[in-house]
């Protein structure tokens, strides 16, 4: 994994054992269901403050390992 995602982990009690942001019940399908919906980055951030900037990177960088893990790089 890269460094980015030392900021995101899975833990079997934890959500159903979804990534999510280190230290926080919130998932990256969370995060990318707010954004898919027209959140931006800094109104997640005004909602839920124990977010950083620097989540959002580790988000992308994780679903697109992800999504290239599961479809492979085109």
């Amino acid at each position: 994994m890269t460094s980015s995602h030392s900021r995101i982990t899975v833990e079997a009690g934890k959500r159903d054992g979804q990534p999510c942001i280190c230290g926080m019940r919130i998932t990256v399908l969370d995060i990318l269901g707010w954004l898919a919906h027209g959140m931006t980055e800094d109104e997640i951030l005004d909602e839920h403050p124990g977010l950083e900037k620097q989540d959002f990177a580790a988000v992308y960088a994780f679903a697109a390992e992800m999504t290239e893990a599961r479809y492979g790089h085109r």
